[in-house]
Order: C-alpha cells, then sequence, then structure tokens
C-alpha cells in the first residue's frame, strides 16, 4: 500500500503544546481533554488501519457553544483541527496529524426530536446511523441508508462521508436522505443550513458539505428523513443477456 503524503508538522505548535492545552481546557470540562499518550492511542486511525498517526489532542465537546469557541481558538492560533465521529470509515476521513487537534463528537449521542408529520428527524451527530430506525421503528418508519457498519457508525460521520448502503441502489446515498444541518465553520460560526423540507431555496449548500470529510466545518446536528416501511419485501434474481440489457 503507497504511503499518504500528509501535511508538513508545524513544529511552532508542538512546541507550544503546554500553552494551547491549557487554553484548550478552559473550553470545556478538564475530564473531556486529552493529552497523554495512552488517552490519545485510540485516535491515532479510523478503521483503514493501515495508517496511524497520535494527534496532537483529542478533545470532547458537550454542546455547540462549546465546538464553536474551540474552533474559533484553533482557528486565531492557526491550528489544525481534525473532526472524528465513531472511527468507522475507511476512507482515512478521521485521520489525525501530529500538529492537530482531534475533535471527537461521540458526546453529541441524542435523538432531538421525532417529526412524523413532517416525516423527519433531528439529531445529534454521534448518534449512530441504526438508532434512528430504532428509534422510529413502532410507527413503521426507518432510515434508508445502511453502511455495513451502521450498528455503530454516526450519522455526522455518515453527512460527512455521504454514506450509503444496499438500500441507495433505490433511495440515494446520504445525500439524498438528509433535510438539514448544523455546522460550525472552521472560524467558530454557526450556520444552520436546510430544514425539515426538501429543496430550501438559495444555493445547495448542504450538497456541498455531504461528503466534505469535515473539510469545512464540524457538523453539531443533522436532520434526516425517514421513509415508511414497505408492506412487502420479497427478493428476485433476473438474467440478462448481455451487461448493456442489465444497465
Amino acid at each position: 500500500m503507497s504511503n499518504i503524503a500528509l501535511p508538513k508538522i508545524d513544529q511552532s505548535i508542538i512546541e507550544r503544546k503546554k500553552n494551547i492545552f491549557s487554553k484548550l481546557k478552559k473550553l470545556t470540562a478538564p475530564e473531556n481533554f486529552l493529552s497523554h499518550e495512552a488517552e490519545i492511542k485510540p485516535y491515532e486511525t479510523d478503521a483503514l488501519a493501515a495508517y496511524k498517526q497520535m494527534p496532537l489532542g483529542v478533545i470532547l465537546p458537550e454542546s455547540t457553544e462549546e465546538v464553536s469557541n474551540i474552533l474559533k481558538f484553533c482557528y486565531q492560533e492557526n491550528i489544525k483541527v481534525v473532526p472524528r465521529g465513531a472511527g468507522t470509515g475507511l476512507s482515512g476521513g478521521a485521520l489525525p496529524l501530529q500538529d492537530a487537534i482531534l475533535i471527537s463528537l461521540t458526546k453529541f449521542n441524542k435523538i432531538l426530536e421525532i417529526d412524523f408529520a413532517n416525516k423527519c428527524v433531528v439529531a445529534q451527530p454521534g448518534v449512530t446511523n441504526l438508532s434512528i430506525t430504532h428509534a422510529v421503528q413502532h410507527k413503521g418508519f426507518y432510515y434508508a441508508p445502511d453502511p455495513s457498519s451502521q450498528l455503530a457508525c454516526s450519522i455526522g460521520g455518515n453527512v460527512a462521508e455521504n454514506s450509503g448502503g444496499v438500500h441507495s441502489l433505490k433511495y440515494g446515498t446520504t445525500t439524498n436522505n438528509i433535510l438539514g444541518v448544523e455546522i460550525v465553520l472552521m472560524d467558530g460560526t454557526i450556520c444552520r443550513l436546510g430544514g425539515k423540507a426538501l429543496d430550501q431555496e438559495g444555493y445547495d449548500m448542504l450538497g456541498l458539505i455531504c461528503g466534505s470529510e469535515g473539510l469545512l466545518g464540524v457538523i453539531t446536528e443533522v436532520t434526516v428523513k425517514i421513509l415508511k416501511k414497505p408492506q412487502t419485501v420479497k427478493a428476485a434474481l433476473i438474467g440478462f443477456p448481455t451487461h448493456e440489457d442489465g444497465g
């Protein structure tokens, strides 16, 4: 496997890490900032385990305001930031850097609203994909995109990676099933894109955010559409004489 060309390490950040750590600890609860090697070791890679790199530090915010303050500080201090969901991705999207602060969204794990009338769910980014279906299945609904890691992967990570699964052949990937997001830009600005309805007016900013792998901001809330379960499900095997006929 070829090596990934990672950004050059900023030694000035490494030299200032004690000062950086002391300031970051003031932006969240002290126990939510990790810097000892044993604490940050689990964050050195995502599911693409062939590539590993220890982050400078790991922070686990608990609110959008905390995320905003953290990003604002890192932006002002020219510190790299890597957002992380559940770490199940296979593209290296959550691979940290030695001079970067890794922001873990695992504490954002609540479903905020279930709106059956508008067929949507508002969830924090750390909620797992399958948890959304579990929360609405008693009313005959489900969330269509189904990555193979849906038991563990987070909905925020799904948006960042534009995840899909077997159902994507009919219902599309994540980008076809989200209605809105709350996102904190890298300078700390909090933005809301979309809402509870399809085809919001203006530019398709949701399409820009979905699949951006955390490069444009940190997602702190996601609104997804839910579908009614089909009345019956049957498997069918269809043969075609050529690939062209099958297409």
